[in-house]
């Protein structure tokens, strides 16, 4: 059995706070065994730097998603792809401009992890069972044994779990917001997975999209083939999470990570100025006062990888100076 975590688009300095507040509370809560959070509007609301990603490190996230903004900062971002092989990029990104300048595109789409997860399996290979404590989170900690006693009082083992992370990029709306080209995500995504899954896998698939028709349908193509697809990028959780009928963990966003009071992460003045006159130049500028909250879902699947349930889940805090 398998618990997933995955938070929705983390916004700036907001977005980092709330994330560090919350989530250890949501890993002593739920207790999950892996911990996925989308991070391209990281960086004052727009890609990642080293500063912002090393101030995530003690909160040991398995693995970072990402978007159409990652390589708003492109110099800052090559050095993220560079030092964290866990931070990943739409896998259908063919070509990148940067100032009119054809650049290579950084980083992978894809990123697999092994992670020790309990299974209560009645019968698991003698080389499958696992044992070091070391290796489990503090929040997860229990007397580890080739056998031992789960909470619920069945007997279990934990085994080494292998998870595969990919990220897409969607093409409806969204050529004008990167700048390259994309390619089909549903195509991109068969090749992804008939090159990097493996029997077993946990596949969670991160699709960074505008257009809601899109993500269903691509929920639609991968229904039966992988774990869960989450949608990024619009900043407003939806309440459609449900298990699709081949079993795969379905929401057509998960949310923003950030100020509650504003406009998908900005000032709202900033945004009204922009909606009143068209003419006006947009600064994007993270809203850092008002009440904070954090967007998420939670993914259970049983022993044999098949989907249990899918949770949305969101909380509030008070934004203290």
């Amino acid at each position: 059995m398998a618990k997933i975590l995955f938070i929705g688009d983390i916004v700036g300095k907001p977005g980092r706070k709330v994330l560090r507040e919350v989530l250890p509370q949501w890993r002593e809560k739920y207790r999950p065994d892996a911990v996925i959070a989308n991070v391209e509007n990281l960086a004052h609301g727009k890609g990642v730097t080293l500063s912002t990603l090393k101030s995530l490190d003690d909160l040991n996230i398995d693995a970072y998603t990402s978007g159409n903004h990652v390589f708003d900062k492109y110099e800052l971002a090559k050095e993220c792809f560079e030092q964290y092989p866990q931070l990943i990029r739409p896998a259908n990104y063919q070509s990148l401009k940067v100032n009119d300048r054809q650049v290579t595109v950084p980083g992978h789409g894809y990123y697999r992890f092994s992670k020790p997860v309990m299974c209560h399996c009645e019968r698991v290979h003698p080389s499958e069972v696992i044992y070091y404590p070391d290796k489990i989170a503090s929040s997860q900690a229990r007397a580890l044994a080739p056998r031992n006693d789960t909470a619920d009082g069945e007997p279990g083992h934990y085994v080494n779990q292998q998870f595969l992370v990919l990220n897409l990029n969607a093409t409806v709306f969204m050529q004008d917001q990167y700048s390259g080209e994309i390619s089909n995500p549903f195509l991109a995504v068969n090749e992804v997975l008939s090159q990097q899954g493996q029997k077993g896998d946990i596949i969670v698939v991160d699709f960074h999209s505008e257009a809601t028709s899109e993500k269903i349908a691509l929920g639609w193509h991968l229904d039966g083939r992988v774990t869960a697809v989450l949608g990024t990028h619009t900043h407003v959780a939806t309440a459609d999470a449900r298990v699709l009928p081949g079993g795969t963990a379905y929401i057509s966003d998960a949310g923003m990570t950030g100020s509650r009071d504003s406009v998908l992460g900005v000032k709202k003045g900033n945004a009204l100025t922009k909606f009143l006159d068209p003419n006006a130049k947009f600064k994007n500028e993270p809203e850092e006062e008002g009440v904070l909250a954090i967007n998420g879902a939670l993914i259970e699947t049983d022993d044999k990888h098949r989907v249990v349930s899918i949770e949305r889940l969101f909380q509030e805090i008070t934004n203290t100076k």
